[in-house]
């Protein structure tokens, strides 16, 4: 490991990757090598949790060539020179801000959207023109030995590499000495990543998770912000980062809510011969899950296998803060149903919670929404909509807290990735005499009103 990232630091300063044709050129073969290798990458993640091609390619593939082309396309005009105002107290001079690579990154993957999620990263540090070593989840067996056969067989490991492993390598990574660091995973591994990182003041990326809620309110349309709020929670099973962990719908629209979230359900037919629908990633975590299900709660679904990693849509009602499915980011097909009346407090209870990556919200009141954005801190979300904001590389996309620290996506992913170097270039044949001695009184006095 300790090699690989000194030759990664010796290519890094020859200076190779500087160049904005290089960067283009490594972000084209990869799209070319993705495209030539589609079929792989689709049966090794069907055969990591049975994810199906054509679900695969909308929730990953297709978002990782969208993030490519964008950044092919604009990438000479974000790293280019940007010129800034110069304040009177340094005229005359020209002031600009050079964008500039950090060096040699370390990007470590999650297994739940394997793909998308080291890729995404990956792009953005190429764009900026870093090198990268990129460590996949080993729960995601299938993909991550993809990936590193993706990477590893054609591209040079001074540029970029795939080491493999669980939590010995990457433990072993993180004492290195990197440039920067990009973490997506739990809270709680996050804070390891950090902790490591500070012993070398490694500027860190955490994309981390939370109990991201979904609020209706009495005006909602109901019928649209069910269907939307049923796939995105059922994606992948639930195991999605951003997915709604929980809803909170007013106590009048309570039991319509819960009539067409089963009619969305049943119509929806989810199961994994559908091509929409996909095992827990493997008995540990099929099993916590499952350990979040009160029996006594469960108003629809509940049904699950613990040897087939199979656990069948489910909503729970009649539940409260305090239950055992309210202490823990759920992570899996379960959706607990919270009735309010009262929006003060259904928004005090939310801010109980550590922030969330995400916060949807199902309402046609602009002073319910202006009040709900304004009053509770989360990483990102939507109105009358949900996960879809991820797709948006025009934004940011990132957590806030506990949810994570930085963003990416886009231009976001390429400021992540990069220094803006700050520079002031005067010229010699004038030189004022204000900052220096003797300080005079009118010196001072001009300075005053220069600063006042």
């Amino acid at each position: 490991m300790k090699e690989i990232i000194e030759i990664q630091r010796e290519f890094f300063n020859s200076n190779a990757t500087k160049s904005f044709d290089f960067r283009i050129s490594q972000l084209k073969k990869f799209k070319t090598l993705l495209k030539e290798n589609e079929e792989a990458i689709h049966s090794a993640i069907y055969k990591d949790f049975k994810r199906s091609s054509k679900e695969n390619y909308i929730a990953e593939i297709g978002l990782i060539y969208h993030e490519i082309n964008n950044c092919c396309k604009n990438l000479k005009k974000w790293g280019k020179r940007q010129k800034v105002k110069t304040n009177l107290l340094n005229m005359p001079s020209k002031s600009y801000i050079i964008p500039e690579p950090l060096g040699v990154t370390l990007i470590i993957g999650a297994w739940n959207y394997p793909y998308i999620l080291i890729f995404g990263p990956m792009v953005a540090a190429i764009s900026a023109g870093n090198t990268a070593v990129l460590t996949p989840s080993e729960l995601s067996l299938n993909t991550s030995s993809i990936i590193a056969k993706l990477i590893n067989e054609n591209f040079e490991p001074r540029f970029l590499k795939v080491i493999e492993g669980g939590i010995e390598e990457t433990t072993e990574l993180l004492n290195q000495k990197f440039d920067k660091i990009f973490f997506t995973g739990s809270p709680a591994v996050g804070k390891i990543v950090y902790q490591a990182a500070a012993k070398n003041l490694t500027p860190v990326t955490l994309e981390l998770g939370g109990k991201s809620p979904a609020i209706f309110t009495e005006d909602c349309n109901l019928k649209i912000g069910i269907k939307r709020l049923i796939w995105a929670k059922f994606l992948n099973a639930g195991q999605t980062c951003i997915a709604p962990d929980y809803v909170l719908v007013h106590e009048s629209q309570k039991e319509k809510f819960l009539k067409l979230a089963i009619t969305e359900l049943k119509k929806s037919q989810y199961s994994i011969e559908n091509d929409n629908y996909v095992q827990i990633i493997n008995r540990k975590n099929t099993q916590r899950i499952v350990d979040l299900m009160d029996s006594s709660k469960i108003y629809y679904g509940g049904n699950f296998n613990i040897e087939t990693r199979y656990i069948e849509p489910t909503l729970m009602t009649n539940i409260n803060f305090d239950d055992k499915v309210m202490q823990e980011e759920i992570f899996g097909p379960i959706l607990p149903i919270i009735s309010y009346t009262n929006l003060d407090q259904m928004i005090a209870n939310i801010k109980s919670f550590p922030k969330p990556l995400a916060l949807y919200l199902f309402t046609n009141n602009n002073f319910i929404k202006n009040k709900i954005l304004n009053e509770i801190s989360f990483g990102g979300g939507a109105v009358n909509d949900a996960v879809m904001h991820f797709t948006n590389s025009n934004m940011p996309f990132g957590g806030v807290g506990n949810s994570g620290t930085g963003s990416y996506h886009g231009k976001y992913g390429f400021n992540e990735f990069s220094h803006f170097k700050s520079i002031l270039a005067k010229p010699t044949f004038f030189e004022p005499p204000l900052k220096y001695s003797p300080y005079s009184k009118t010196k001072l006095n001009f300075i005053k009103k220069i600063f006042e």
